[in-house]
């Protein structure tokens, strides 16, 4: 595997020039900082006079972060202030929270308040949102409710990914690494034109392995017969990925993009530490990484194929410029997982063997279409406008399957499985107009009228070993709203070098359907629409001679009719709404170049969020009627059951701050090039994992850093260099499963070496 990463990227180069980082105009050291682009409004403007609250992330930044094997979108946790990024269901479930708004819910239907975007393509399922990222250009994170220009509708954000796209001129840049565990990680692209000025084309891949390096010690005989000792029996992947870019520019009007990608991921679904957590701490120090004892679930594997294909269009008329987006994205796969992260025999409770846990999810099919058509003024001038609309459909047909179905021969129930049909269709008019009132102060005003549609259909029940049908609960739930969103903005260019800006948005998230549950005969769980107002206001400038970008946001919001998820007896995520959720906080970015050889960055993040609900409560975590960790909020019984309230409790994976430190130092060379030294340093504050107070499921105060030592050629024809992420290999609480104490870790430290360029 090593010999053919690295030999794809040095394979017909002679020469290398160092991927500088596109999103930035390239500047001598005494020139001071460079200019960020973006195009968080559907065109390309300097970020320092954009309206809104936008974190920015160079393509080179993110292959730094994942140079280790590190899930390419999982790396960016914390890298923007105010997002943070999480998953228990592995590599092709990850979770997205933005001013501490997402949805900890792992249902393969789950619906979140974040939308990634790549390429102009919305990927609203939770498994395509999982496509990673690569040969990418810039990463940009929209705070904030974001309706009118982007997506479906959002109440957190956007995350949006742009790759590097073909071009008249041939171009090729690579980065492969190679690390502990055998780590693997190849990121390439090439490109150039096929016909001048006509046709173009670009291919990109990227190629993440690592091989199994956790033991699996369990020694007894398994319900399912599989697990036996093993060593390395699981923890590692396979992640291919490749794309294809055409650009046809028959003219100096008409412009059309095609592309098309693939993917083919193996690996392991998350590991739970069971018993990793002991009542009364958080501390998972003496917890092995390395180590599990699992009897089910056959080392947790986990495998998905995903494809597709875009297509844009844009014809330019002079006043006015038309495009049309048509997409289409199709996965499937599945994720088995021992879920109560242990063998039930060795974690009793009142003297019983507790667990059993094991379950799997599969995606036998899921197909999204999406058509956006967008007409936009062209760009200048003191009014600026564009209208658009969208239309999405995404439907699946996804199964689940319970312990009672992976049993030996003699008590295996092969009916114990459910088979849901999703269908969300949703369509959407917006526009924005954008005029500038008096010299320096702009008025920019968006709004969008969205319909969302949501239906679950349940198509098989889990029945007796007998087939004897005994669910009794719902079997088709629709559920549909129609809402408007807004927003307004004003921004105040008060010199050259500052820029001061006000915004105000409302935006909502459409209901939510919850079938897994009939997986254990309990009826599905529903949240109607969720709707947020924010407001932020900011400043943007450059300083001392442009060598230092200080950007600065505070920001306040409530959530009515917050949809929150929580667990049922048997550990199923359900469904409510809370009367509403309250936040307020700040975010700041500096970049400095105090001396022309060395910059510095900072990014602050900052956050107070509240539940409001006095009349709301979450079940605990509870196994055979006993409360195995201490819960910190005012109990209820109900049954057999104890539920917390949980008014005035922050929202979970929310945290209190987060701080990002970045520093690189070049030290130039008598043969012209440079060696350097560059790190990198995150910590992250008080966070709640469940929406209940407990001494058990938080964190505060992980932290990951990283180091980077090397050497560029003259000309930048190509940088070497020895590497470390998790430095200090830290062992950073993540995720949890309530009922067995189990706990989820952040990767191991990956020390290796990485050999970068750019080929013309």
């Amino acid at each position: 595997m090593l010999g053919v990463a690295l030999g794809s990227v040095l394979c017909g180069s002679a020469a290398f020039a160092q991927d500088a980082a596109p999103v930035q105009t390239q500047a001598a050291p005494e020139e001071g900082l460079g200019d960020i682009v973006v195009t968080a409004e559907r065109r390309s403007e300097n970020l320092q006079k954009v309206p809104l609250s936008v974190g920015v992330a160079s393509g080179d930044a993110l292959r730094t972060y994942t140079s280790g094997g590190d899930d390419t979108l999982l790396a960016l946790s914390g890298r923007v202030p105010g997002l943070y990024v999480e998953s228990t269901t592995g590599r092709i479930f990850p979770r997205f929270y933005i001013r501490g708004l997402g949805n900890i819910d792992f249902y393969l239907g789950a619906s979140q308040p974040v939308t990634i975007i790549q390429d102009d393509v919305i990927l609203e399922h939770v498994v395509l949102k999982s496509n990673p990222v690569y040969d990418v250009r810039q990463v940009e994170v929209l705070r904030g409710p974001q309706g009118s220009l982007f997506g479906r509708n959002t109440t957190a954000g956007i995350i949006k990914f742009d790759t590097i796209k073909p071009s008249n001129d041939f171009e090729s840049r690579a980065s492969a690494s190679v690390g502990s565990y055998n780590s693997v990680n190849l990121d390439a692209g090439v490109g150039g034109p096929l016909i001048k000025d006509l046709l173009s084309i670009r291919l990109s891949t990227l190629i993440q392995h690592r091989e199994n390096y956790v033991d699996n010690r369990f020694a007894g005989v398994s319900a399912d017969n599989t697990a036996t000792p093993r060593k390395d029996a699981m923890g590692g992947f396979d992640d291919r990925n490749v794309r294809v870019q055409l650009a046809l520019t028959p003219g100096e009007r008409f412009t059309l993009d095609l592309s098309g990608h693939a993917r083919w991921y193996d690996g392991t679904s998350t590991l739970f530490h069971r018993g990793a957590l002991k009542k009364g701490s958080n501390d998972v120090s003496a917890e092995p990484r390395n180590v599990v004892s699992y009897d089910e679930a056959n080392d947790n594997p986990q495998s998905y194929n995903t494809y597709g294909g875009s297509a844009r269009a844009t014809y330019d008329f002079g006043p006015a410029a038309l495009t049309s987006i048509t997409a289409y994205e199709t996965t499937s796969g599945f994720s088995r997982g021992d879920t109560d992260g242990g063998a039930a025999a060795n974690f009793p409770v009142g003297g019983q063997p507790n667990g059993f846990g094991q379950s799997q999810g599969q995606i036998r099919d899921l197909d999204q279409w999406s058509q956006e058509v967008r007409l936009a003024g062209t760009p200048g001038g003191r009014f600026n406008w564009q209208v658009g609309g969208l239309y999405f459909d995404t439907r699946d047909i996804t199964d689940f399957y319970q312990r009672g179905y992976f049993l030996t021969t003699a008590a295996r129930n092969p009916n114990n499985w459910v088979r849901l049909h999703n269908v969300n269709t949703s369509w959407a008019g917006f526009g924005q107009v954008s005029y500038e009132l008096v010299d320096k102060l702009t008025l920019t005003v968006g709004g969008r009228i969205t319909e969302d549609k949501k239906r679950t259909q349940l198509l098989k029940t889990a029945d007796t070993a007998a087939g004897v049908v005994t669910y009794r609960g719902r079997t088709d739930v629709t559920l549909k709203a129609t809402k408007p969103s807004w927003d307004a903005s004003l921004l105040y260019q008060a010199s050259p070098d500052v820029s001061l800006y006000t915004r105000v948005a409302e935006g909502f998230r459409g209901p939510t359907i919850q079938g897994r549950s009939a997986v254990f005969n309990s009826d599905f769980t529903t949240a109607k629409s969720e709707t947020i107002l924010s407001w932020e206001g900011g400043v943007k400038s450059r300083l001392l001679n442009n060598t230092l970008s200080l950007n600065a946001t505070v920001f306040a919001y409530r959530v009515e009719d917050i949809q929150l998820n929580g667990n049922d007896v048997n550990g199923n995520g359900v469904l409510f709404n809370a009367d509403k959720a309250d936040a307020y906080g700040m975010e700041a970015e500096a970049n400095w170049k105090p001396v022309p050889n060395l910059t510095l960055g900072a990014g602050l993040s900052l956050l107070h969020s509240k539940i409001r609900d006095k009349n709301v409560y979450a079940q605990v975590c509870i196994l055979n009627g006993v409360v195995v960790c201490t819960v910190e909020d005012p109990t209820i019984k109900v049954g057999a059951n104890t539920f917390a309230q949980i008014d005035g409790n922050p929202l979970p994976n929310a945290p209190e701050y987060n701080v990002d430190l970045t520093a690189r130092y070049d030290q130039p060379l008598g043969n012209g090039g440079r060696a350097f030294i560059a790190g990198d340093f995150n910590i992250q504050g008080y966070t709640q994992f469940v929406l209940y107070k407990t001494k058990e499921f938080t964190a505060n105060g992980n932290f990951e850093g990283g180091l980077k030592i090397g050497y560029a050629a003259p000309d930048d024809a190509y940088e070497f260099a020895v590497f470390a992420r998790n430095i200090t290999g830290e062992k950073n609480l993540k995720g949890v499963i309530e009922n067995y104490m189990a706990a989820v870790f952040n990767e191991p430290r990956i020390i290796g070496v990485s050999l970068s360029g750019k080929f013309r």
